[in-house]
């Protein structure tokens, strides 16, 4: 302790030595000091420090002066709180001095200080007093117009405090908006620009009067529009608000929209460039208060999009002399110059236009039809924009066009839903020739930025309309080359030309490029040489795309007028092998010339005879080094599913042990695309797998079977499945084996589903076949259905029951010949009043699956028992009996389907039917519903959704939310009657929460809430299949309610954020106060120190969600500005335990995005 400060006071005693260096040195020396956590300074030190740096601000040195500014930083945080008002008084006087130096360093020094203090949201005594002291200062600072430079420092200080402190000056808010509002009409237009900043800044934390004054004078002064440099100030202004605060300024927009309309007709471009960056800001920040503003706005923007007084286009000619244009382009440039006046300004005008359009393309989903009818035209005639910044910003609105036409919504796949006539897509896809004319011409431009915009723009064309562009290839390959040859060409563009190019060759058929490939590939293969690795890494998915162009495999008749790929194999090998054989290259260049050259082997492998051994074998070596292996297993199988049978036997007996001991390994991913390697190589080369190989696979296989992981688990078994086709003998080892005991332990496990519950289905098919000894039909069954009936142990979940009887099921196709009789032994179990629940459980659901495939209407029985199954005295069975009734249905729909309609409507037993009719929709393909009027279907599902039961309301729901996953069409309709009452179900019921005694303890328990989460997961299924159907802002509102709910359905309104902040980013940034409040409450809420290990599981599930959500709202490009929320950010930042969850899902997002490239 005493050292420090001993070390310090010679410290500032070599701050005071004439030699600059000293000085120099001494206070970096100080710097170092000061931000050690460790140091404590005494009142006598702290004093002696603050003003010898003080001091040190006025050295005749400049670097000194630098280097004593940084050292306010750490200095305000670790002196007492006096001084720090006595660092800022002096700051602050300093500011005033008649000396530039001086003032300049004392502002950076206030901002320094600002920067330094603890976040509004700390509470910190400390940032409040300082903020008050600074802001008095500042607001006489600014009201004296003496000196500019004073005014400009003051107002940039005031702007950086109210952004960073807003919220502590709430009292000084009046008197600074009062000293702001003067500086609008500043003879200075740098002054007036600080003080809309600073004016920005304000009202993002300003109270209600504060504001409504504000807006008062924006209206009376434009009202007044004494002349023209303030009226375009006053319209700054509004933008400016509306950017910073849009949620604020929509009930406003009423009186201000007309004003700014006006003022767009006055001729003055400025004043009209601000005008049209107004309707920007509120088309973006007020999307609902600006709804029946937009066709003015969108008439206003087309209008000045083409506005170019200037300049004559003369739009007949410019088709026909086109050529001619291109040939004179020397005195055509010439010409230009005449024109380009400086004072010419329209080109601002046009780029606003062009930047608003992009904004009300982006918000507006639900007016797409219109857009195509009246805006693309528009913006596709302006593509010949002359120039280059505007022409880069009508590009981006038509890219922001195209991404809202991207057909995200699941129903589109779905035929009953496309409504008829006109759609986005077909309009767009007659626009193609009109676009594709107009790009033809800028992919020749001398610019790199037009031509990177052409890209950009064929690459999102074809991402929405595959194939679109198949007969203009022959038009647009030779400006794609152009770029690719260009010397001129920089390497971003050349990488932007390759992506554009695969993306082309991915999305349309192979014929289209057959005329093209002689001249794509040699500029292809000079990429592939490129010394920059991203150009080579991009030009190798090119080459492996053209791989597949010259030799489609899809077609093996060669016939005499097919394309001959031999003039190009020896050029794309040689290219590929050379970057393969490689070691000091880029790790993303070895791994797409592994890719690549697996392609090659692929496609062309039974021409290069000679050259195929000896890549193999390059092969077996990336396959056993640890970076290369992932890449090279992929490779391999692909090449072992080539159709033209290439010989792998001289790797096999080296790479299938390779193979083997990669499911040891602790990565995921090769395990899974190790396992496709050795299914492939088992069904198409299984004469060359020889025993022991498939003996070293099987035996690393039990550990892979679990639930641990159910994609591994599934890849296994559909491994095993493959082999009991190839080597049914292998399977005899099975039956004492760990391999069959992890089998049932899977059967029985709750997470068994979707595509593992399949694969295991397929493998019990294909082991009854092999009729291997021991593994027989009745052998099996009994593995299976053993427990259940020996009744030592109930299963622990019904899940198991269900999955055991799919497997029975699965059985009992395979063997036609034993399904009566195990159906008739099913249904006596069923009827048996000995049986136990849980016979008569997995009795019911076995009959249900195997109806499900086959027909059994001839059992006379089956709808006696199972409607008196429904009168069970246990729910599992009665629901049990309700899905077998669906699933039975299914089986055979003319038989079953009426009965069950007819039941619904006559019968006490309405819940149970429904279940049951739930399942009849969820699984019969849309054909087989056709007989049932989809209307009757919908009438039933409204009467239900307003039954007073609540169990029924929730079934209702159930069947809502399935028809509204699996078959839209059904519902688009009727979401505007349906809408209304599911968000009536996502209210909190007071009356249905009621208190249990448990001995000593009190209880509450919740009967709403299941109800409640099914109406939750409705609106979730709705974000996918019918967005454009909503007012996504009622939406908000319920989503916000579902955010304080309970626990499961905290859970679901945080996953519909995420969704929501990618779908409609817009609307989730207009009411993101309101969300961040909720997920902050649980980031912060405690679980009580004595409470049981699954409420603090649950609590960090919850937060783990909740960060996931902050994580998603942080994509939106504005959400870091909101107040709450960047104060949210630094509150898990101090916080070590959430920031350490925030950094592992950021972490996780971004390679998650990196997979999903990967795996498309």
């Amino acid at each position: 302790m005493a050292s420090a400060s001993y070390h310090i006071s010679n410290l500032l005693e070599k701050m005071t030595s004439s030699d600059k260096d000293f000085r120099f040195m001494a206070t970096n020396d100080l710097m170092t000091e000061l931000q050690k956590d460790s140091i404590k300074l005494d009142d006598d030190s702290e004093r002696k420090v603050v003003r010898m740096i003080l001091k040190l601000l006025e050295d005749k040195n400049g670097e000194v002066q630098n280097l004593a500014v940084k050292c306010l930083g750490p200095l305000v945080s670790k002196v007492k709180e006096y001084q720090v008002e006595t660092i800022v008084d002096t700051l602050c006087t300093n500011m005033l001095s008649d000396k530039e130096q001086l003032r300049d360093i004392s502002s950076i020094g206030l901002k320094t200080v600002i920067g330094e203090l603890p976040p509004a949201s700390s509470g910190s005594a400390l940032a409040a007093s300082v903020c008050k002291k600074i802001t008095g200062r500042l607001t006489s600072a600014i009201a004296k117009q003496e000196d500019v430079s004073v005014q400009l420092e003051a107002l940039d200080i005031m702007a950086d405090m109210l952004c960073r402190q807003g919220g502590l000056l709430v009292n000084f808010h009046p008197s600074i908006l009062s000293c702001l509002l003067p500086q609008l009409t500043s003879p200075r237009l740098a002054v007036r620009k600080r003080t809309i900043m600073a004016l920005g800044h304000l009202v993002m934390s300003c109270g209600n009067l504060v504001f409504i004054d504000l807006i008062e004078h924006l209206l009376t002064e434009l009202g007044r529009n004494d002349n023209m440099s303030t009226t375009r100030t006053y319209i700054q202004c509004t933008a400016a608000i509306s950017r910073q605060a849009g949620h604020r300024i929509g009930e406003y927009l009423e009186k201000i929209i007309p004003l700014v309309v006006k003022f767009c007709n006055v001729d003055d471009d400025e004043l009209r460039e601000y005008c049209i960056q107004a309707f920007e800001s509120f088309v973006r920040r007020c999307p609902k208060e600006v709804y029946p503003h937009v066709p003015t706005v969108i008439s206003i923007c087309l209008r000045y999009l083409t506005y170019d007084p200037n300049y004559n286009f003369d739009d007949e000619d410019e088709d026909d002399n086109a050529m001619d244009a291109e040939q004179n382009d020397e005195d055509y440039q010439g010409s230009d110059d005449e024109y380009s006046d400086d004072d010419d300004m329209s080109w601002k005008v046009r780029r606003a236009a062009a930047k608003c359009l992009d904004a009300v393309v982006s918000t507006r989903h639900e007016m797409l039809p219109e857009f195509y009818r009246s805006v693309s035209p528009a913006l596709v005639c302006r593509f010949k924009e002359r120039e280059e910044n505007v022409k880069a910003d009508v590009f981006h609105a038509y890219l922001s066009l195209l991404k809202q036409t991207r057909p995200a919504q699941s129903w589109l796949a779905d035929p009953d839903a496309m409504e008829q006539g006109e759609t986005p897509l077909t309009m767009l896809q007659s626009q193609v020739p009109m676009i594709v004319k107009a790009l033809h011409k800028q992919l020749k431009e001398k610019s790199v930025k037009t031509r990177q915009c052409c890209f950009n723009m064929l690459t999102e064309l074809v991402n929405v309309l595959p194939g679109a562009l198949t007969q203009h290839i022959p038009v647009l390959i030779p400006g794609i080359i152009f770029s690719l040859n260009d010397k001129s060409s920089s390497s971003n563009l050349k990488i932007d030309a390759l992506a554009c190019l695969h993306v082309i060759m991915v999305t349309h058929p192979a014929h289209a490029f057959h005329a093209h490939v002689p001249a794509l590939v040699p500029p292809v293969v000079a990429c592939v040489g490129d010394p920059f690795y991203k150009i080579t890494s991009e030009a190798l998915l090119v080459t492996q795309q053209l791989v597949k162009v010259i030799r489609p495999l899809d077609n093996q008749s060669e016939g005499p007028d097919s394309f001959d790929p031999s003039p190009y194999i020896n050029d794309l090998f040689t290219c590929t092998i050379k970057r393969l054989k490689a070691a000091d290259i880029d790790q993303e260049v070895k791994e797409r010339a592994i890719s690549c050259m697996g392609q090659i082997i692929c496609n062309l492998g039974d021409r290069l005879p000679a050259e195929l051994p000896g890549t193999l074998l390059i092969f077996l070596e990336r396959l056993k080094n640890e970076i290369t292996r992932l890449t090279t297993v992929k490779a391999l199988t692909l090449i072992a599913g080539s159709p033209l049978k290439i010989d792998l036997r001289p790797v096999l007996p080296d790479a299938v042990p390779i193979l083997a001991s990669f499911l040891r390994k602790n990565q995921r991913a090769l395990k899974l695309c190790t396992l496709a390697a050795l299914d492939i190589l088992l069904r198409n080369y299984s004469s060359a797998v020889t025993p022991v190989m498939v003996d070293a696979v099987l035996a690393e296989l039990p550990p892979l079977i679990s639930e641990s992981d159910m994609h591994v688990s599934q890849m296994a078994l559909s491994f095993l499945s493959t082999l009991a086709v190839t080597h049914p003998s292998s399977l005899g080892q099975l039956s004492g084996g760990n391999i069959l005991q992890q089998l049932i332990a899977l059967v029985r496990s709750p997470l068994l589903q979707g595509g593992a519950l399949a694969a295991m289905l397929d493998f019990y098919q294909a082991l009854v076949a092999t009729e291997t000894p021991g593994l027989g039909y009745m052998d099996l069954l009994r593995m299976l259905t053993g427990p259940v009936y020996s009744q030592s142990t109930a299963l622990p979940h019904k899940q198991a029951y269900c999955s055991i009887a799919k497997c029975v099921a699965a059985l009992t196709r395979a063997c036609p010949t034993e399904g009566p009789a195990v159906v008739g032994q099913f249904i006596q179990d069923v009827k048996n009043s000995r049986s136990t629940d849980s016979i008569r459980l997995l009795a019911l659901l076995s009959l249900g699956e195997v109806g499900h495939h086959v027909d059994l209407s001839s059992q006379p029985e089956l709808k006696t028992v199972i409607l008196d199954a429904f009168s069970s005295s246990s729910e599992e069975v009665k629901s049990a009996a309700s899905y077998a009734l669906g699933s039975i249905a299914v089986g055979n729909l003319p038989e079953y389907l009426p009965f069950v309609l007819q039941e619904i409507s006559s019968s006490k037993r309405q819940y149970l039917l429904l279940h049951s009719l739930k399942e009849i929709i969820s699984s019969a393909s849309v054909s087989g519903l056709k007989p049932i009027p989809a209307v009757r279907f919908v009438v039933t599902l409204l009467k239900t959704l307003e039954d007073p039961d609540l169990n029924v309301r929730r079934v209702a729901l159930v069947t809502f939310n399935s028809a509204a996953h699996n078959k839209p069409s059904l519902i688009r309709e009727l979401l505007d009657s349906v809408l209304p009452q599911l968000y009536n179900e996502t209210k909190v019921r007071k009356e249905l929460i009621r208190e249990v005694e448990m001995g000593p303890f009190k209880h509450t328990v919740d009967d709403g809430l299941d109800l409640r989460k099914a109406a939750f997961e409705c609106m979730y299924t709705l974000l996918d299949s019918c967005l454009d159907r909503i007012d996504i802002f009622t939406f908000l509102n319920h989503v916000e309610d579902g955010l304080k709910d309970h626990y499961d359905i905290k859970m679901l309104t945080f996953l519909m954020l995420a969704r929501l902040s990618s779908l409609c980013p817009s609307a989730v940034l207009q009411r993101l106060d309101r969300l961040v409040e909720p997920l902050r409450a649980t980031c912060t809420t405690k679980v009580k120190a004595n409470s049981v290990k699954q409420e603090f599981e649950k609590q960090d599930e919850l937060k783990r969600s909740a960060m996931r959500a902050v994580v998603a709202l942080l994509t939106i490009p504005e959400a870091e500005k909101s107040p709450l929320m960047s104060e949210f950010q630094s509150q898990i930042s101090s916080n070590q335990e959430l920031a350490a969850i925030f950094d592992s899902i950021q972490r996780d997002s971004s390679s998650a995005n990196m997979e999903s490239m990967d795996t498309s």
